[in-house]
């Protein structure tokens, strides 16, 4: 047997004579004991893979990656599966494969079309002679109109639970077909194109049968909006000679009446309320606000990654000047597989203290000389010793699977799970906001950070994130910050690359998962990302936080920054320009982070000269204020009265701490 453990795809076309190939894909604290009990024959492996696994010549070379400047998504839509499915392309293993020690057979039940909902069920039978999990996966082909398509979509998916041998379990799939819509820029709307929609069942993308036909007779737009974003310098690529789904005789026909369909309008033109607490604040209480938490007086500054005075080695909180007025700060921890916190630290007068390799700065400077570590130590924060008179504290976090591995799993539930313990440790740990889950598209296999991501689908990155923050924000005081808001596809220079993407694949393929997010959960954060977007930062971009995140989609939280430090700010290769704190306030995001004295100082000189309105701080400053009064009174040890509910952030579902369940349900 080869056993991979690894975070994303390996080329295994020269390993296909071994019998057994197990993907373990990093699945935290019990990795060791899966595998054992995986050998031992005590478990059966389940998972499904989410991004597709070929040999490295058969990934497609159509955009660019990897550049310093510019990256250019050339491929449109085209990304992953519907890559490879929409040329004919077969890879080693295609996208929702996976193997068991039994086999299951598939039976549609019952399809049925409510609006634009459908609800498939599926009778999953275990044929073999061990106990075992099925997952059911329905794609849909769409007709191609004027508008070039992929062969087809992942709509939806369910898992049965453990079946005996013999046993039979009706899983219903439930998805709406707006998720499967194609963006017309011409329109500037999302269109369901007249045709027949051919609707599959199956094992995996490559692996389905045909089982009804959904019937659009006339174009039917599902939403009006306005295009947004910039234009990229090309046009999208397109097959020359795309693979067309056939359509067997004698399928059942669902028929999607224009009448059935209602078309969504959005308005970009609503009133922000500003919460009575921001009017009496001063220009400069506003501009402390609108930045991470620093020390006015002076004081070393914040380091990157480790920015928290309150808990150590939490990433960083928001401002605690204005404490005595009301305000509560919020902590901050990152991820992405499980809270990232300090594993030793002491305590003073000024808050809590990373010490030795549980820092990042301990982390690095393990490679410096002496001298150097030492300097280091000391203008960036880290120690390697308690100081006198003080005591060392330890602090555990358990390590949750990575992000692809718990989308693997094609278990929401056990999504929820993940997230609940999560949840668990941040009311212990007294975090408010957890830097996770990212949800960004496995576009390109080489991408550095894809471990942390789940797919290179947007639908089921979506629900999976929804599902986290579910697990997560059932915990009263703890929210999730879904990331890294958008086109983070690379890590080469990645606080200036520059991302080019047309409006149609930004809408379909990179902005969709966010929205099934923010439908499904409604988290409390969203972080932007380092790069920019067709020549602008993200995070500078009204029309991407305002228009698009905001009132097309719903979101009422926090929008923040990735992590900026001054080091990061200062290049004279880039082509592009650095990022601003007051274009990020002016744009409608309401933090930039980890927080520096001279961002604040930059806002507060925006704000005096007029280019920066107050008008925009308040409103920024209100949603943390919001945010704060929802978390900050809620957290174990505050020894803080709970603030009144706001309903526009509320979650379903009763989660308990199921670590018992992580341990041994999905293994």
């Amino acid at each position: 047997m080869l056993v991979i453990n690894a975070g994303g795809p390996v080329d295994l076309s020269e390993v296909q004579g071994v019998g057994n190939i197990l993907v373990l894909s990093q699945l935290g604290v019990e990795t060791g004991s899966v595998l054992a009990d995986i050998l031992l024959g005590k478990a059966n492996p389940s998972g499904r893979l989410t991004t597709t696994w070929a040999a490295w010549e058969d990934y497609p070379k159509i955009g660019d990656f990897g550049g310093h400047d510019d990256t250019r998504y050339n491929e449109g839509v085209y990304v992953g599966y519907r890559y490879f499915d929409s040329v004919g392309k077969c890879p080693l293993y295609p996208f929702g494969y996976g193997l068991s020690y039994t086999s299951f057979s598939q039976k549609v039940d019952s399809i049925r079309l409510d609006g634009t909902i459908v609800t498939t069920k599926v009778m999953v039978t275990n044929l073999g002679d061990f106990p075992g999990k099925d997952v059911v996966q329905i794609y849909l082909c769409p007709p191609q109109g004027r508008l070039d398509k992929p062969l087809q979509s992942l709509a939806g998916f369910g898992k049965t639970k453990v079946l005996a041998p013999g046993e039979s379990e009706i899983i219903p799939v439930v998805f709406n077909l707006r998720d499967q819509t194609s963006y017309d820029e011409a329109q500037s709307a999302y269109l369901f194109e007249a045709g027949d929609w051919l609707l599959r069942v199956g094992k995996n993308s490559a692996e389905t049968e045909a089982v009804a036909v959904i019937r659009i007779q006339e174009e039917i737009v599902a939403r009006q909006v306005r295009n947004a974003l910039g234009k990229p310098d090309f046009t999208d690529w397109k097959p020359e000679t795309p693979v067309i789904a056939a359509i067997p005789d004698r399928l059942p026909i669902l028929l999607l009446e224009k009448n059935a369909v209602m078309t969504e309008i959005t308005d970009y033109d609503k009133k922000e309320k500003i919460d009575n607490t921001v009017n009496v604040l001063s220009d400069e209480e506003l501009c402390y606000l609108s930045v991470g938490a620093f020390d006015p007086n002076g004081g070393i500054a914040s380091m990157i990654g480790n920015a928290s005075q309150k808990v150590a080695g939490a990433a960083g909180e928001t401002s605690s000047v204005l404490k005595d007025k009301g305000i509560l700060p919020l902590v901050m921890a990152d991820g992405p597989a499980g809270l990232r916190l300090s594993r030793e630290f002491y305590r003073d007068a000024k808050g809590a203290h990373a010490i030795g390799e549980g820092t990042i700065p301990g982390s690095i400077t393990e490679l410096m000389s002496p001298l150097l570590r030492t300097l280091t130590n000391l203008f960036l924060g880290g120690k390697n010793s308690v100081p006198k008179g003080k005591t060392k504290e330890v602090q555990y976090c358990t390590a949750i699977p990575i992000g692809t591995a718990v989308a693997q799993s094609w278990n929401t539930d056990f999504a929820c799970l993940c997230g609940d313990i999560v949840g668990d440790e941040m009311e212990r740990f007294g975090v408010h906001l957890w830097l996770a889950p990212a949800m960004n598209i496995h576009r390109s296999i080489l991408c550095g950070r894809n471990f942390e991501y789940f797919s290179e689908d947007p639908v089921l990155s979506g629900l999976f994130a929804a599902a986290i923050t579910r697990g997560v924000q059932a915990h009263p005081g703890c929210g999730t910050t879904i990331k890294h808001f958008t086109a983070n596809n690379q890590e080469m220079n990645r606080y200036g690359s520059n991302s080019l993407v047309s409006e149609r694949a930004m809408r379909e393929i990179y902005l969709r998962g966010f929205e099934i997010c923010m439908r499904n959960s409604q988290p409390y954060a969203v972080m932007t990302s380092y790069n920019l977007l067709n020549g602008v930062h993200t995070a500078q971009r009204r029309d991407l936080i305002q228009d698009i995140l905001r009132c097309e989609f719903g979101f009422q939280g926090i929008v923040m920054t990735d992590w900026w430090a001054s080091s990061m700010m200062i290049s004279r290769k880039d082509k592009h320009p650095v990022i601003q704190p007051s274009a990020v306030a002016s744009a409608g995001g309401d933090l930039f982070m980890p927080g520096k004295r001279k961002d604040y100082k930059c806002n507060l000189r925006a704000l005096k000269s007029g280019i920066l309105s107050r008008e925009q701080l308040e409103i920024n400053a209100t949603r943390i204020i919001l945010v704060a009064r929802k978390l900050s009174g809620k957290i174990h040890g505050q020894g803080l009265a709970v603030q009144e509910d706001d309903d526009r952030f509320q979650t379903d579902g009763d989660h308990r701490h199921a670590l018992d369940l992580l341990l041994h349900d999905e293994k």
